[in-house]
């Protein structure tokens, strides 16, 4: 069996729907939070389970029988969350899991500044003593992109501090890979990277922009402090805000620069790039 953390939510809940294409749903379980929200995948014959982060008990049933298990990893910047993932790991083991999968981050190598990469190293470390099987899937950025361009749309310029080139990827398309993985044959051990094809910088974003909406998009960058002010200023805590500025910095350091051939060969074609996407959003 398969089970899947996090299947209520975008990434977890995609994978799933993808897995439903490749497997019988008696062989899929998920843990969620809340399984009322999980109730379109139970009335399909998928095997839902309470169980979370914070619940080493409730994981080890939510567990129960699986021989893959995919922990999506947490966000929540209030917790402890290399202890929760340890515990979902313990938990894995505990429940007899011959391979356990974590979505991890591109980049996340020591001296990356963007402070979530801590996190992923951390438990990709503790991946590694668990004794089991694993593979930490290292996704290239797919937040939405407007989360990291700025309001371009209604400014006409992409005011963000200094970046460097980055292979914006679609969430779908990782979605898919990880259902492709768990569902083959084909063993993956460690970290590997799932990314889009090409990288590409704020000012190449600017020119597709432009082209796009034939009208030009102008690439401004502002200095760290400015942009963090600014920030604050449209109600963006500060904690948040300069956590967001680590983004940028390890972008323009290069930690995001790497692209890999691997999206593609599981897709069986091209991932979308993020040309593609900001047409998409553009037409929207």
């Amino acid at each position: 069996m398969i089970v899947v953390t996090g299947a209520t939510g975008g990434l977890g809940g995609t994978t799933v729907e993808h897995l439903l294409k490749r497997v019988p749903a008696d062989q899929i379980g998920i843990s969620v939070r809340d399984t009322a929200k999980a109730q379109h995948f139970a009335d399909r014959g998928v095997r839902v389970r309470q169980g979370t982060y914070e619940d080493p008990a409730a994981l080890r049933t939510a567990f129960a029988g699986a021989d893959q298990v995919l922990l999506v990893s947490g966000n929540d910047p209030d917790a402890d969350v290399v202890s929760l993932h340890r515990n979902a790991i313990e938990a894995a083991v505990a429940a007899g899991a011959r391979h356990i999968l974590y979505t991890s981050q591109q980049g996340a190598v020591p001296g990356n500044p963007y402070r979530p990469s801590d996190i992923h190293i951390a438990t990709e470390a503790l991946l590694g003593d668990s004794g089991a099987a694993w593979t930490a899937l290292r996704n290239g950025a797919y937040g939405p992109l407007d989360q990291v361009l700025g309001p371009w749309r209604q400014t006409g310029v992409i005011a963000q501090p200094q970046d460097g080139p980055v292979p914006y990827t679609d969430r779908a398309d990782i979605a898919e890979a990880t259902a492709v993985i768990l569902a083959g044959d084909r063993s993956f051990d460690g970290p590997v990277n799932l990314t889009a094809s090409n990288a590409v910088t704020f000012e190449d974003v600017a020119k597709i922009a432009s082209d796009l909406t034939g009208s030009r998009v102008e690439r401004i960058v502002l200095d760290d402090e400015q942009w963090v002010a600014e920030q604050i200023a449209t109600g963006v805590p500060e904690q948040m805000a300069r956590l967001l500025l680590t983004w940028y910095q390890a972008a323009r350091a290069g930690y995001f620069t790497e692209t890999s051939p691997l999206l593609a060969e599981l897709l069986g074609r091209e991932p979308r790039t993020a040309a593609e996407r900001l047409a998409a959003h553009v037409a929207a």
